[in-house]
């Protein structure tokens, strides 16, 4: 079981679906400047490549790589006082999809992805098929870097509420991509190849949600899903020491309608 410690000598990685950087981008330097997270990895940037707010964000105090596109989609992985080093800019396996949903980079010791897994929205039909097949070409790289048994978190918008626990009461959903067995199936057999739920593992009696959508005062009213996971290698879960989800961010004026979830590792060696 991860140990519940936490402090000076850990390393905070947060995911955080920012939905549009430069329209949200007061709201991140705020969270940033008040939680001061290690390694935060970004989603929906909705923003060319060249217009990401680079100067913005180093003068925070953060490297910064990224892989942007116009109008959706986008990742990024932000560093404090270091330089993430990339290792790759796509998800392997369909040389033909051009989508920015994938960004992986070597920081301080730890290999970190940042996903924005497909919506699937309408289902049935193309995108659905495409979230899944998007999903199957995860699975057969997550499954590379468990061979490789370096320390790798994989963390986003996983566009899955894994379980019903993981969504409020309701029946408004049911039709949605997030919630069918198929994507369901999916985010289970990721998890079941040796990968470690972080938010779920240290609390497994809490909803713990990360997206409240704008529509039907679903904030004010807490009808929240679990959408932004953080997944761990077995080289580093035994390092797991604390998790959460600042959700207050949802709160505020501007608000993107994710929160960001972190979870914070114990320091060894170089990291």
């Amino acid at each position: 079981m991860p140990r519940r410690r936490g402090g000076a000598g850990s390393f905070r990685i947060a995911t955080f679906n920012v939905n549009n950087i430069r329209r949200r981008l007061p709201n991140l330097l705020s969270w940033l400047a008040r939680a001061k997270p290690d390694v935060v990895c970004l989603q929906e940037l909705k923003t060319a490549h060249r217009e990401f707010p680079e100067a913005e964000i180093r003068a925070a105090g953060y490297g910064a790589v990224w892989r942007g596109q116009k109008t959706w989609n986008g990742v990024a992985i932000l560093a404090r006082k270091a330089e993430p080093v990339v290792t790759r800019t796509e998800l392997p396996g369909d040389p033909k999809d051009q989508q920015a949903r994938y960004i992986e980079a070597a920081v301080s010791g730890v290999l970190v992805a940042s996903l924005y897994l497909p919506n699937g929205n309408p289902q049935p039909g193309p995108k659905f098929d495409y979230k899944l097949a998007w999903f199957d070409r995860l699975h057969a790289h997550a499954a590379g870097l468990l061979v490789a048994g370096v320390p790798v978190i994989l963390a986003g918008d996983y566009n899955v509420v894994p379980t019903e626990f993981d969504i409020y009461p309701t029946k408004s959903w049911d039709d949605d991509a997030l919630v069918q067995p198929e994507s369901r199936a999916a985010y289970r057999r990721l998890v079941d190849q040796g990968w470690t739920d972080a938010l779920r593992a240290l609390h497994p009696d809490e909803p713990m949600y990360t997206f409240w959508h704008y529509m039907r005062h679903r904030w004010e009213r807490n009808a929240g899903l679990r959408l932004d996971h953080l997944l761990l290698s077995p080289a580093i879960a035994d390092r797991l020491v604390r998790a959460g989800v600042d959700r207050g961010v949802r709160g505020e004026a501007g608000a993107s309608d994710h929160a960001p979830a972190w979870i914070e590792i114990e320091r060894r060696n170089h990291s």
